[in-house]
């Protein structure tokens, strides 16, 4: 058994109401624990252990549907020093975050930022995953973390953040840790799609389809900035379903978990290609239309998840610094006797990054155009999609 412990002090900074807060701690499958400081809600969750590279978009990646089932590590040292925004919309969208509450199962840190500063701030992130009822470890150190994880692979985890003078019982948490179900083998995307269809209509420049596998927040105000009709739909709608709306093209979002449990989505993308529809793919939406198409996927040891992913252009040679969250990814010997090409790559680890269709309007691409949090350089991919659209 390895130990992992970091005992610290109370923070002088934290708030009177959450003095009741105390430690906290975190434990993986291996049995390596790392004892800390508790923020954010009292209780215990469980999920898969990730980490983010990303220096700043905690608002942001903590409403992304795609941490669904996840407990998030970031790594930049401090964290929450610009507070929590407010829950303003836009055509009913958050502004700031890319869904409405946290999706994230629990948040580790290094050091936590009680006296944040920004024009936009209504509430310290301690604060905000108390209202959310979300645990949070503060103090341990996530190098540590972060280099066991990228060693070893994503692992399951449980978070419990206890009451002051309440201590951890370690034994029991190891043994309970080995029966921590692996949220990936869940249907995750049922638990972060819309229910029923949603419109947003402008009436200038056509109708896009999205089909919301956890779409975030900023692919639907990347397309509202457009004046493009958007009907979001369920991501288990079939393709004849989709194909009464009448889309001018069809939009496979981002979303968690495992993309072969989208079985209904799968081969509704399977039909759709069968036409003349523009189709296109971002991020698990990517992954979906890869399988669709004769692809298979498979799974990362650790992912990709930052706003610094170098994105490879197979045609120009050009290479985009990219935003990814994502645990899976596309086998680019699976596309071998398909109608699809690679058309990305990872400058790091070689892995898919985009696909193309060799002869229809239909492609993918594995990070997230619309940044929400990160840069904005290829913005000019989903331009190319709304521009095959025409006017309806």
């Amino acid at each position: 058994m390895t130990k992992g412990s970091l005992k610290i002090g109370s923070n002088p900074l934290e708030r009177e109401r959450d003095r009741e807060v105390g430690d906290a701690v975190l434990v993986l499958e291996d049995g390596t624990y790392f004892l800390g400081r508790g923020f954010g809600s009292v209780g215990k969750t469980s999920g898969e252990v990730v980490f983010s590279t990303s220096m700043v978009g905690y608002p942001e990646s903590l409403t992304d549907p795609s941490y669904y089932g996840q407990i998030l590590t970031l790594t930049y040292p401090l964290v929450g020093n610009y507070g929590v925004p407010p829950y303003d919309t836009v055509h009913g969208v958050p502004l700031h975050f890319e869904s409405i509450g946290i999706k994230a199962r629990g948040l580790i840190i290094q050091e936590l930022c009680q006296m944040p500063s920004h024009y936009l701030s209504t509430r310290t992130l301690d604060e905000w995953l108390t209202d959310e009822g979300i645990p949070g470890i503060f103090g341990i150190d996530t190098r540590r973390l972060t280099k066991k994880l990228r060693e070893r692979g994503v692992m399951l985890g449980i978070l419990e953040v206890y009451r002051e003078g309440e201590e951890p019982d370690f034994e029991s948490l190891i043994e309970e840790v080995k029966h921590v179900p692996d949220p990936n083998e869940e249907d995750l995307v049922a638990g972060v799609t819309v229910k029923e269809p949603i419109h947003y209509e402008f009436g200038r420049h056509g109708r896009v389809v999205l089909v919301d596998c956890g779409a975030k927040g900023g692919i639907l105000r990347n397309l509202f900035k457009y004046e493009v009709d958007v009907v979001r739909l369920p991501y288990g709608f079939s393709a004849k379903e989709i194909m009464e709306y009448h889309p001018n093209g069809v939009l496979i979002s981002n979303g968690p978990g495992d993309p072969k449990r989208c079985e209904k989505t799968i081969e509704a993308v399977k039909e759709l290609a069968g036409q003349s529809i523009p189709i296109m793919g971002i991020c698990f939406g990517n992954q979906i239309l890869s399988l669709a198409l004769g692809g298979d996927t498979y799974k990362l040891k650790y992912g990709h998840r930052s706003q610094n992913q170098p994105a490879y252009d197979l045609e120009t040679g050009r290479c985009y610094i990219t935003t990814q969250n994502h645990g899976y990814a596309v086998d680019s010997e699976s596309l071998e006797g398909t109608d699809l090409d690679v058309w990305f790559t990872n400058a790091n680890d070689k892995t898919v990054e985009g696909i193309k269709h060799e002869s229809k309007p239909i492609f993918a691409i594995q990070w997230h155009p619309e940044a929400s949090p990160g840069p904005y350089d290829t913005e000019f991919i989903l331009e190319g999609f709304l521009k095959m659209l025409g006017d309806g």
